[in-house]
């Protein structure tokens, strides 16, 4: 009996350790979750380019200037002077519109190409100011014309001026500018130099109602010296211009030509009974007889030149 004892309690022993083994190996019974609050969420970043990709990104990206093309030159033509005082400066259309000397308009196209001088130092098209006074060295693009240079009046204590002789004495010459609001009184000397068609004149030549360009040397406090005089026009005189038009405005009866003899560029007022020429435009090649009367020219005839002679 002892041993039916002894072997149930090794039987009951074996059993209980068999079931420990098999509760301790249960997962579920085993894990336990941390406590909420514990718990952080993992902090989450954008990935970065690698060097090689920064190259990559780089390479592809355009300069804007790059996408547009370059400008080609300027045509190689004799420039035309046009002198004036600026009127308009036109940023949006690129041109510039100049109350040219002795009356009238005339719009000029500038862009990149387009040299902006003060004296002799360059500068750029924001240094034009409106009513300064301004010469353009002008070239036709085209049926256009263009700005090939702008130059202003130099700081300098010198001038020119151009008008109309209103008085003229043998120690002053007083005149009318259209970029002045009052008469401008030039004083003479001795050495005062006399011009007209290249050649020199006598002082007498110069006459009331004269066409005249004058350069002179200020000395402060509106004492101007006048160093040469150029006879542009005396009244009551022919002249016979040949050239290209490049404006024409019959409304109010106005002709702008280029000059092949001089390269100067003139206003010709146009007689309003007159019946013009079905071959007269911008472009187009003429004779002209005027008169210079009033303060302006006068044409008397105009001749239109079949292309091709």
């Amino acid at each position: 009996m002892s041993r039916s004892l002894l072997e149930l309690v090794v039987g009951c022993a074996f059993f209980t350790v068999v079931g420990l083994a098999q509760s301790s190996s249960d997962p579920g019974a085993a894990m336990v979750s941390p406590p909420a609050a514990n718990i952080q969420p993992a902090t989450i970043e954008p990935g970065k380019p690698t060097p090689d990709e920064k190259a990559e990104e780089s390479a592809i990206v355009a300069d804007p200037a790059s996408l547009i093309p370059d400008l080609p030159p300027v045509p190689s033509k004799n420039a035309t002077l046009v002198g004036g005082t600026l009127e308009k400066l036109d940023r949006v259309r690129d041109q510039v519109t100049v109350r040219v000397f002795g009356g009238g308009q005339m719009r000029v196209l500038f862009d990149p190409r387009t040299h902006v001088y003060r004296g002799q130092t360059e500068v750029t098209i924001a240094d034009l100011k409106q009513g300064e006074r301004i010469y353009v060295d002008t070239i036709l693009d085209g049926n256009q014309v263009f700005a090939r240079n702008i130059r202003l009046r130099p700081e300098a204590a010198s001038g020119q001026s151009q008008g109309i002789v209103l008085k003229y004495t043998s120690d002053e010459v007083t005149l009318r500018d259209g970029l002045s609001p009052s008469a401008v009184k030039i004083r003479l000397s001795s050495s005062t130099k006399f011009v007209r068609d290249g050649r020199t004149v006598a002082a007498s030549t110069v006459v009331p109602g004269s066409l005249i360009s004058v350069d002179f040397d200020s000395r402060g406090k509106g004492n101007d010296v006048a160093r040469e005089i150029s006879i542009l026009a005396l009244p009551g005189t022919r002249y016979t211009f040949v050239g290209q038009v490049v404006h024409l405005d019959l409304r109010a009866g106005l002709l702008v030509l280029n000059s092949s003899i001089d390269h100067k560029t003139y206003e010709i007022h146009l007689n309003p009974q007159a019946t013009p020429d079905d071959n007269l435009q911008a472009g187009a090649n003429v004779t002209i007889s005027a008169n210079f009367e009033n303060s302006r020219y006068v044409a008397r005839s105009v001749t239109v030149t079949p292309e091709g002679k």
